[in-house]
């Protein structure tokens, strides 16, 4: 197991180490269900999943707070009996384990904060500590300009890079980090198992932020099994595709 630091937080598998703060993003509980409304039958596995490596993570960690940065559930407007169930029994695992529980507002969140009352909780549309801002990344605050903070954290496009081996790709979880305006910017994977998330090498940016941003310069850092590597900028890695050899990720140096 490897740590790398950007702008002073830590990356921790899908999660970051910003103060005392452990930040996860973006883990759609009842996802399935959903999905089984849309005629796609998916097995219920992801919440032990989710259980199972947020335990791995707090075993790593010395965080005493937890903030989940935006769509904790993943119906816009309804809450299904799914995640009724998983997001109380959720919040109920992490209140045992942490001081702290901090839930922001995400685009699929429009009825969390019913969620939040019966568990004594505040849904909040960002949250401030030390030299961080973190907001879930749907749409760039009015009032950004404001932002006294240096380093804002984002969740919302799910990045994932695609690694191709042969004829085969395979999607990793990355964080990106660059500029945004005048504020240093880290995008975070999502903390969900049902899919890998966006291509950042080949799908147009989801979030505003990096709509507005150099995306070809942010850095790229893939998460596997608390292993973090450093594959480089987009750019550096679209034209490293357009090479005529395959590109392996093992050989990059860090």
């Amino acid at each position: 197991m490897n740590y790398t630091n950007i702008y002073g937080a830590k990356i921790l598998d899908l999660a970051l180490e910003v103060e005392d703060y452990l930040v996860i993003s973006d883990l759609h509980l009842g996802y399935e269900e959903a999905l089984n409304y849309q005629g796609i039958m998916v097995p219920k596995f992801q919440y032990p999943k989710i259980l199972k490596r947020t335990e791995d993570i707090h075993l790593r960690s010395d965080c005493s707070r937890i903030i989940i940065n935006g769509d904790l559930k993943h119906e816009f407007g309804k809450i299904s009996r799914q995640e009724w169930k998983e997001t109380i029994k959720f919040i109920d695992y992490l209140k045992e384990r942490f001081q702290e529980i901090i839930l922001i507002k995400g685009n699929h969140d429009p009825l969390t904060p019913i969620i939040a009352e019966k568990t004594g909780l505040d849904v909040h549309p960002q949250f401030s500590t030390g030299n961080f801002m973190v907001m879930h990344g749907d749409k760039i605050p009015k009032k950004s300009d404001e932002i006294e903070e240096q380093t804002i954290v984002i969740g919302h496009e799910h990045p994932s890079v695609g690694i191709r081996s042969g004829e085969r790709m395979e999607k990793v979880k990355c964080f990106l980090a660059g500029d945004f305006r005048d504020k240093k910017m880290i995008v975070m994977p999502s903390f969900n198992f049902i899919t890998e998330g966006s291509d950042v090498l080949h799908e147009k940016p989801l979030s505003p932020f990096l709509k507005e941003s150099n995306h070809g310069d942010l850095d790229v850092f893939g998460v596997e099994n608390f292993e973090t590597f450093y594959f480089g900028k987009i750019n550096h890695l679209l034209r490293v595709q357009q090479e005529p050899y395959h590109y392996d990720p093992h050989f990059i140096e860090f």
